[in-house]
Formats: C-alpha cells, sequence, structure tokens
C-alpha cells in the first residue's frame, strides 16, 4: 500500500483518497463504521473507539491511529479484548501510524481530524 497524502480530514491510499476514518483490514481499505460508538460521545466529549464496532482483531498487531493531535478516545474494554486476545495494540497519531500501513500482520484503524 502507497500513502501519498494524509491531510485534516482526508487520506490518500493507493490513489483513492478517502474523506472518513478509515479501516484497514489485510491490506483492503473500508470506511470505519462508528455508528455503534456514538452512544459513548458524550461520556467522552467525542464519539471513542469502542468495541462496539467492527474491530480488526485478526492480526498479531492492531494499530490505531488517534488522529493528527492523538484526540481520538479508545476505550478501556479495547485494551482489555487486545490482551485477551493476545493482540499487541499500538496507539499512536494518525501521522506516526501510517509509517506502520504495511507492517507484516498489522491491521489499523485511522482516525482522521483531531
Amino acid at each position: 500500500m502507497e500513502i501519498t497524502d494524509l491531510s485534516f480530514g482526508s487520506i490518500t491510499i493507493d490513489g483513492i483518497t478517502y474523506d472518513n476514518d478509515v479501516v484497514i483490514k489485510n491490506g483492503v481499505v473500508k470506511k470505519r463504521k462508528k455508528g455503534e460508538s456514538k452512544k459513548y460521545r458524550d461520556q467522552f466529549g467525542h464519539t471513542p473507539l469502542s468495541p462496539d464496532e467492527n474491530i480488526p482483531w485478526k492480526c498479531r498487531h492492531l494499530i490505531i491511529g488517534t488522529g493528527h493531535s492523538s484526540a481520538l478516545p479508545v476505550m478501556e474494554e479495547i485494551y482489555k479484548k487486545a490482551r485477551k486476545k493476545g493482540v499487541e495494540l499500538l496507539i499512536m497519531s494518525t501521522p506516526e501510524a501510517i509509517k506502520h500501513v504495511n507492517d507484516q500482520d498489522t491491521n489499523l484503524i485511522l482516525h482522521l481530524t483531531c
């Protein structure tokens, strides 16, 4: 995969520009469906990453890009589930996370704003 542009609110992967958060699972890019997490927005002040979403757990490493300023909240249940599944969970800013897009056995969730 090649990421040629990352800016606030968009990312270009393999020549396709996405204007929403994305999930990269086994080299396939899809829109992050955060609707199930919106019910936690008031609690966190921002829609967090919650276990109610379709998290791409089938990997050795799961990288969560928490935005340009690392503002995406990650619920504690995500950490617990990662430990239970034996998945190494790595939390970092999205600009840092995209450096790992081609790492072996690694899936990513990328927040594109804040």
